[in-house]
């Protein structure tokens, strides 16, 4: 049995990382790695195989940023040709990005099992692509991980009934695996961070694409730092930095005194930042798992989440506008506890999901 995992950025690494090392140690099935390379920056990319011990892809597809149309079409070529050389028993993708999309289109006409991994999140935002990517790989995938009870409903409320398992996400399998080697690392940047410190970090189109949204996204975290007296740390993704720089925006970040724009972080490193955190300020999907897990409270900079599972518990909140923002900031370095329960499962979903697909559909 050939088990084929096509991937392309970081949270995709991070999340199938679990399974990918649970075959390269226990060696029950045959496997693949397929790399479509969508994100191009090292740091954010093939540090990660490095530093989570994980072999190196048999593909890389060399892919890299363009359109939404253009990247996912390319993909679709060269995901395809590997498809057609290897002819694996099943693909694996993981999320929402135009990685998923591709991979699970290629594979499903060459009539290729799918396995979509963290299935059923819901956004209810089709103004996000990767709203757009998640729901069609849901309606024409295999087999259907969903993280959790809710994830599985919103599969039910559109009619997938067949294959849908309930398996916790694999990011809990993650953190539990790499969180104690991050704190052993001892050239790590996090050592050099003043204390108390918030983490941020901001990428997705709607709040970097627009001139005045960024910028008020940028006062926000300045904001922030300035009324809390905490240090606001955010870790360079070359997204952000290439909007601040398009923008004009250098000028107006150097206004936000407490506002430190840092180098990108690997893996490990951010992990590590992550732990160490009084709060944190994001955009992210994967961060407000991340920090749902290790117990940080996290402010999204968005109208909608499809993590509602971290706002049930008191982890999260949602804050896309400025005053909001500083006030659940307030609230929460002030008010929030720490004690809630994680809702991502136990840690053994990567195996848990394996051991479905070998066992085949019923």
């Amino acid at each position: 049995m050939l088990i084929s995992f096509i991937l392309g950025t970081r949270p995709e690494i991070i999340k199938l990382a679990p399974m990918i090392r649970e075959l390269k140690n226990t060696k029950i099935c045959d496997y693949n790695i397929i790399h479509t390379n969508q994100h191009y920056d090292y740091q954010l990319d093939a540090v990660f195989f490095k530093e989570l011990e994980l072999p190196e892809p048999e593909y890389n597809l060399g892919i890299g940023s363009d359109t939404h149309g253009a990247q996912t079409g390319r993909m679709l070529i060269e995901i395809e040709k590997v498809l057609m050389a290897t002819m694996p028993d099943w693909v694996v993708v993981q999320g929402d990005t135009n990685t998923v999309l591709a991979g699970t289109l290629a594979a499903v006409k060459l009539h290729i099992p799918v396995g979509h991994v963290e299935a059923g999140l819901r956004s209810f935002d089709r103004s996000m692509p990767e709203e757009t990517n998640r729901i069609i790989a849901d309606h024409v995938g295999t087999m259907l991980f969903a993280p959790t009870k809710g994830a599985r409903k919103h599969l039910t409320d559109e009619g997938i009934v067949k294959n849908v398992f309930v398996t916790g996400n694999t990011v809990v399998d993650a953190l539990f695996q790499h969180i104690e080697i991050a704190k052993k690392r001892a050239d790590n940047p996090v050592n050099r961070f003043a204390s108390p410190f918030i983490l941020a970090t901001i990428h997705r189109d709607s709040n970097t694409d627009d001139p005045k949204r960024l910028s008020e996204v940028l006062v926000t975290l300045g904001d922030i730092a300035e009324q809390s007296g905490h240090t606001v740390y955010l870790p360079a993704h070359p997204r952000t930095v290439n909007k601040i720089k398009d923008h004009g925006l250098q000028a107006l970040l150097n206004q936000q005194k407490g506002l430190k724009i840092i180098q990108s972080l690997g893996y490990l490193d951010f992990l590590l930042a992550l732990s160490r955190a009084t709060l944190v300020i994001t955009d992210s999907g994967g961060v407000q798992e991340e920090a749902c897990i290790l117990h940080i409270p996290t402010i999204t900079i968005r109208t909608t989440t499809e993590r509602p599972e971290t706002i049930e518990v008191g982890a999260n909140v949602l804050a896309p506008q400025r005053e909001q923002a500083v006030l659940a900031a307030k609230k929460m370095l002030t008010e929030t506890g720490r004690n809630w329960e994680n809702p991502f499962g136990d840690g053994r979903s990567g195996r848990r999901i394996l051991d479905l697909m070998i066992k085949g559909i019923n």
